[in-house]
């Protein structure tokens, strides 16, 4: 099965930049990020699935977030910029083979990683 690994996490200032990866074992169809932040829900941020324009980002992050992905080095990666102490969590990788037309939901995905943290002061 693929083995993910996140990379990138870090403390940043209000307003500040991160850029997270994630490299896959090998090629897999959707990727996505979640996060989860402590007394919260796990939360979807942003997909993107092999094939066409198959990328979906999360409402709350929409404008500040950018999810990319190179094809090559079967590397994902989580651009983000302009955040916000709400951003703080742990962001998680995942695996999975179907695309739920934008929706990011838990269940399309089988495949996690052990998540990297990230925390923004305000």
């Amino acid at each position: 099965q693929v083995h993910l690994v996140e990379s990138g996490g870090g403390s940043v200032q209000a307003g500040g930049s991160l850029r997270l990866s994630c490299e896959a074992s090998y090629s897999v169809f959707c990727m996505a990020w979640f996060r989860q932040s402590p007394g919260n829900e796990r939360e979807g941020v942003a997909v993107n699935c092999r094939g066409g324009d198959r990328t979906s980002i999360a409402d709350s992050v929409k404008g500040r977030f950018t999810i990319s992905r190179d094809n090559v080095k079967n590397v994902l990666y989580l651009q983000m910029d302009s955040v916000t102490p709400d951003d703080t969590g742990t962001y998680v990788c995942a695996a999975g083979k179907t695309w739920s037309d934008g929706a990011i939901r838990q269940g399309d995905f089988t495949r996690w990683g052990q998540g990297t943290q990230v925390t923004v002061s305000s």
